[in-house]
């Protein structure tokens, strides 16, 4: 199912929301707003959500431009289901909405890095920053972890900033 955050339905989003609490462990509420208002990618089975991953626009500063960037939040597969190419399909239902962006990224996690990198997902190896109330704050506990896909002609050694929010900014 691939459908906007309005579309999908609370039983579906609380769902999602739950999939999210067995999958990660230290989850926020702020960690998962940020996975709404995009589209999201759910593989649902007797109306229980086995896979998830949504993609939002977010800017991101680079080179004097403000990109368009699909951003991946939320992407996971209940443990029991794992190893079934649930991932993969959400991976490919997100990685088809590409071609709207100027550029698709993704914070990883370290369980996340080996999914990406065989989908050819590359890390950003310039400096990450986000564009926080005060200013441009460095956020060098995320370098090397934002991963990109569709990414040419783009200098990956150049800054990256992202646009704020509240929680993880990546």
């Amino acid at each position: 199912m691939l459908a906007p955050t309005a579309h999908v339905g609370d039983d579906l989003l609380a769902g999602a929301r739950a999939l999210m609490d067995l999958a990660f462990d230290d989850l926020e509420d702020d960690d998962w707003e940020h996975a709404l208002g995009g589209v999201h990618a759910l593989v649902v089975d007797d109306d229980r959500v086995l896979a998830h991953g949504s993609v939002v626009l977010r800017r991101l500063l680079h080179a004097g431009r403000a990109l368009r960037c699909g951003y991946v939040e939320a992407v996971a597969t209940h443990p029991d289901h794992r190893r079934r190419g649930l991932a993969a399909r959400v991976m490919d239902a997100l990685e088809a909405l590409g071609p709207g962006y100027d550029l698709m990224a993704l914070g990883a996690s370290d369980e996340g890095l080996a999914l990406y990198a065989a989908r050819g997902w590359v890390p950003w190896r310039g400096p990450t920053s986000v564009l926080a109330p005060d200013g441009i704050r460095r956020t060098p506990d995320e370098d090397g972890a934002v991963l990109v896909l569709g990414a040419d002609g783009i200098d990956l050694d150049g800054a990256l900033t992202c646009d704020w929010r509240e929680g993880d900014v990546w």
